[in-house]
C-alpha cells in the first residue's frame, strides 16, 4: 500500500512539474539564444541557403522573429528572412537537431549544420552530427514526434525530469 502511495504521489509531482515547466518556460525556451536574444551565434541562417556555407553575420543587418534576434551577412539576407522567416530559421528552434531525437535541448554548432528538404538543421557538435547523419528521415520524423512536446521547456528541466 506505502509504495502505491509513492508512487502516486512521484506521477503527480511530475504533473505538477510539468505544468509548472510548460508556463514557466513558455516563448523563450523554444528559441536557441544567448543572454542578448542572439540566434545561431550570430550566423545568418539565410545564406545556409543562398550560399550553401555557415556565414557570420554582421551586426547591422538584424532582424526578430519569435524573440530570437538574426544577423545577417547583408541586407538582401535579411531582406529574405523577413519575407518568409519561416523558411530560414533553423528547426527546433535551433537546437540540436540529434538532441531533440534524445527529449534534450542542447546548444548547436552554427558550422554542424545540413539543410534537407528546404529546412535547416543545426547539431551540438560534427561529431554528433555525423552521428544525425547516419538516419536522417529517421532522426527527422522523431525528433517532429518530440519537439511539441519538449519545445516550451528548458534542457534543465528535461534533465531533471529524466533522471
Amino acid at each position: 500500500m506505502m509504495m502505491n502511495i509513492s508512487k502516486i504521489f512521484r506521477v503527480i509531482s511530475l504533473v505538477v512539474m510539468a505544468s509548472i515547466g510548460s508556463a514557466a518556460f513558455a516563448g523563450h525556451a523554444a528559441i536557441n539564444t544567448d543572454d542578448n536574444d542572439l540566434a545561431i551565434k550570430g550566423y545568418d541562417p539565410v545564406a545556409y541557403f543562398t550560399d550553401k556555407k555557415a556565414t557570420k553575420g554582421k551586426a547591422k543587418y538584424t532582424a526578430a522573429h519569435d524573440g530570437a534576434i538574426y544577423h545577417f551577412a547583408s541586407a538582401k539576407n535579411r531582406d529574405l528572412f523577413r519575407a518568409n522567416a519561416d523558411k530560414y530559421a533553423p528547426q527546433y528552434g535551433g537546437f540540436c537537431a540529434f538532441g531533440v531525437t534524445k527529449n534534450r535541448k542542447f546548444s548547436a554548432d552554427p558550422e554542424a549544420w545540413r539543410v534537407v528538404d528546404g529546412k535547416l538543421y543545426l547539431n551540438l557538435n560534427k561529431k554528433v552530427q555525423s552521428i544525425w547523419l547516419e538516419d536522417v528521415p529517421g532522426n527527422i520524423e522523431t525528433s517532429e514526434e518530440i519537439w511539441p512536446e519538449i519545445k516550451g521547456t528548458t534542457d534543465a528541466y528535461l534533465e531533471a525530469v529524466s533522471s
